[in-house]
């Protein structure tokens, strides 16, 4: 019933597909004109230009129109019907526009290149059925001018933790072609495994490439055994120099640039299985057991050890005679730096060099690697951890951490690729966890990608320039299949590419989801797998005049969403949403999606909202939080919502600073309570304040404490777990409260973040 339900928002978009051509991104400039181009066998397929990559273009479109058709079109110019491919000259395409004229008689590309003129494939092939129907195929006449917003169009694919084969892999790029992306970025090599045949180190691939996951499990958090007998291996696999040369040149044939990455300096365990000499703390038994269990203390190349650059150095040598890549990817994220402060030949190596600390030791590395990749005339590109200790001279930033290291980067001068962890990690759920596959955690649905702006408001116009635009990862601890991989992209993937090529003063979500439809009708008759979408009602506090309201909000424009404020399960007879509800007290919100009245899922989205006497009050803060985990803004703290150990939602975040929070009440009230909700979660750097001050005023100017309350779990307690810090005292009249929660500072001695700012989690200030 549900899949019935769920076929039926594609109707009116069908409709639509009949009217209009449902192209996905979006074209700078459509117009429609009347009447439309029958592809027959009266029609002919040619180029103006004998450039082989020309060509190409040519023969690539008229081998589709044979497979969804079974004609073969023909250079013959004497044809009644023509389809002519043609290189200009004009700057405003600039190297990847085209132009399109689609007459009854007559379809006229035009770009600059090769490159354009497959784009413009692209928008013809969405105007044809996805599959053979033996229907009669028709392109619409209209006029369409089109060149991308951003020249970094990119996703990335992890085949450390899973392997696909190399057929696999070029169905992946089949799909970024599809919709105008031009960078694969293909994360080859991790603590997982190695993937890539290095000819000078056979003991990548006959060792580093093979593993025994424990408990037979298809992805384990604990220890990773790597084993050279492949009979003893439970899980592995690599692509052979050979296999890679086919892959660059069959993503070439689709304008796509594969951008290798090979991970350097943490994440190696994998390839100190092989090459143990090269990590910090080699171990002394493996040439002889043959076994060899991942651990930090062995996860990274030793900085300290010249024989670490030499064989790095190698490696990147052989990769980029494979890749033809400007760029060339060498991680730089997550390094646990434990085994560099315990290592002598690091601690010498900091010493001669005259680096405060590990930090810049890592810059360090960073930057010989990148004088080495400069040399030989490529660039280097790293995740935002390259710019701890100092940014290497000409490096490129893919910022993963929030915004912030890409903001740094483009405001230092240097390129940014922005791919925020939100909402660009497409390993995150994309709808109710309950329905979904199972994920790594997250939400980036597919409105979320939709609406994301890779130019922060933050960098000026001289600054924004150095955004080459956006991409998404596809992390694969959770997705041991290929069919799992397509489903976590799609749609999703649609939407980004509208993000990175359409402009933006055109992008909207009504247009991008109606013009989806047929696309996924599509993927169904292709075989395809993809998320049907969040049919979550999104429920959120919104604050008015000092008053608590709730929004409810669907991803589906044609929904209808039923709610009820009385904990019952809302059904085809509930009240429809149609504006804000006033919370005035303790209460708890379901609320459920419904298309042509009947309701699309059976569970109910569910918020309980806690009223007290400072719920929806304005809230002033002497130190900003962190933009990353804002939940629902300035008045987090007081939006009837309490924090759950769920730390992307619903807590007010401040790293390294401390929560000083004002409300002025505008008028006198009674209260004889103040309370404060933590968050301590060790693993993520998150730890309870050392204390909490509460304060009140009569004036609202002059504060005076009631009760400091000090926290008394100790900052090395490894459980996640919520504190409330309450003060009481003797009821009186107040105009005002202000709370202070003591960052703890910088992460304890022993842990991996040691000596680094702290996160402090806050929510919900109750006042009673």
């Amino acid at each position: 019933m549900k899949y019935i339900l769920l076929l039926a928002c594609f109707i009116p978009s069908l409709i639509y597909a009949q009217t209009g051509p449902s192209i996905i991104p979006r074209p700078v400039s459509m117009q429609m004109k009347d009447g439309s181009f029958v592809l027959d066998k009266d029609v002919a397929v040619y180029a103006t230009s004998k450039e082989k990559p020309v060509q190409d273009v040519v023969r690539f479109f008229s081998n589709y129109i044979k497979q969804i058709s079974g004609l073969s079109p023909v250079q013959n110019k004497a044809k009644t019907k023509s389809i002519q491919f043609s290189v200009i000259k004009d700057n405003e395409l600039g190297e990847e526009g085209y132009k399109l004229s689609v007459k009854p008689s007559a379809i006229i590309v035009q770009a600059n290149n090769a490159r354009g003129l497959f784009y413009a494939v692209q928008s013809l092939m969405q105007t044809l059925p996805a599959v053979r129907t033996n229907q009669i195929l028709q392109i619409p006449c209209m006029d369409i001018t089109d060149y991308p917003r951003f020249k970094w169009r990119g996703l990335m694919l992890d085949v450390s933790r899973h392997f696909f084969a190399p057929e696999l892999v070029k169905e992946f790029i089949d799909l970024l072609a599809s919709y105008k992306m031009n960078v694969f970025h293909w994360h080859l090599v991790d603590g997982a495994g190695w993937r890539i045949e290095i000819k000078r180190y056979p003991k990548l691939t006959q060792q580093a490439a093979w593993r025994v996951d424990e408990g037979n499990k298809t992805w384990s958090w604990g220890e990773v055994q790597f084993n050279a007998d492949r009979s003893k291996a439970t899980y592995g696999g690599y692509y052979t120099q050979e296999q890679i040369k086919e892959i660059v040149a069959y993503a070439k044939a689709r304008q796509i640039t594969i951008v290798p990455e090979i991970e350097m300096p943490g994440h190696s365990e994998a390839a100190m299985a092989a090459y143990p000499e090269l990590s910090c703390t080699p171990l002394s038994t493996f040439g002889q057991s043959g076994n060899f269990y991942a651990s930090k203390a062995q996860s990274n190349y030793c900085a300290g050890n010249d024989s670490a650059f030499v064989f790095l150095q190698n490696v990147l040598t052989e990769v980029m005679a494979l890749f033809p890549s400007t760029y060339i990817h060498v991680g730089g994220d997550e390094v646990d730096k434990t085994s560099w402060k315990n290592c002598p030949k690091c601690q010498a190596r900091m010493h001669k060099e005259g680096l405060k600390n590990e930090e810049e030791l890592q810059s360090y590395f960073m930057k010989r690697i990148e004088k080495f990749v400069i040399s030989k005339h490529r660039k280097m590109i790293g995740w935002d951890e390259i710019l701890e200790g100092g940014l290497a001279p000409e490096a490129t930033v893919m910022s993963w951490r929030g915004e912030s290291g890409g903001i740094a980067a483009a405001q230092q001068g240097h390129n940014v690729v922005m791919t925020p962890g939100t909402p660009c990690y497409f390993d995150h759920y994309q709808g109710d966890p309950e329905t979904e596959p199972l994920a790594i955690g997250g939400f980036n649905t597919l409105r979320k990608v939709y609406n994301y702006e890779p130019i922060p408001v933050e960098l000026k116009p001289d600054e924004a320039v150095h955004v080459l635009g956006a991409q998404a990862n596809l992390w694969t601890e959770y997705i041991p299949t290929f069919e799992h991989a397509e489903y976590m992209i799609l749609p999703r993937m649609l939407a980004l590419s509208e993000v990175v090529w359409s402009p933006k003063e055109t992008r909207n979500w009504e247009s991008f989801y109606q013009r989806l439809q047929p696309h996924l009708f599509g993927f169904e008759q292709k075989g395809l797998h993809y998320s049907k979408g969040n049919f979550k009602v999104d429920i959120k506090p919104t604050m008015v005049n000092g008053k608590l309201f709730v929004t409810l909000g669907s991803e589906n424009p044609q929904a209808t969403i039923r709610y009820t404020t009385d904990g019952s399960t809302p059904n085809s007879g509930s009240a429809v949403y149609q504006q804000p509800i006033e919370i005035n007290k303790s209460v708890t919100v379901k609320a459920l999606m419904a298309v042509d009245k009947n309701v699309v899922n059976t569970k109910p989205s569910e918020q309980s909202f806690t009223v007290n006497k400072a719920t929806g009050k304005t809230v002033q803060y002497e130190n900003a939080n962190s933009r990353y985990y804002a939940a629902n803004g300035p008045n987090t703290l007081t939006d009837g919502i309490r924090g759950t150990k769920e730390i992307g939602k619903n807590w007010h975040a401040f790293n390294g600073n401390d929560m000083v929070a004002t409300i002025d009440f505008e008028k006198q009230i009674t209260a004889d309570s103040i309370s404060l909700g933590c968050l301590q979660n060790y693993g993520q750097w998150i730890f309870f304040p050392q204390w909490v001050k509460f304060e009140v005023s009569s004036d609202g100017k002059n504060f005076t404490a009631v009760d400091t309350v000090i926290n008394t779990v100790p900052p090395g307690d490894r459980t996640s777990q919520i504190q409330t810090f309450v003060a009481k005292f003797n009821a009186q009249s107040i105009r005002a409260v202000r709370v202070t929660a003591k960052n703890l500072g910088v992460c304890p001695p022993g842990h991996s973040g040691e000596n680094q700012p702290a996160w402090l989690f806050c929510d919900e200030i109750i006042v009673e």
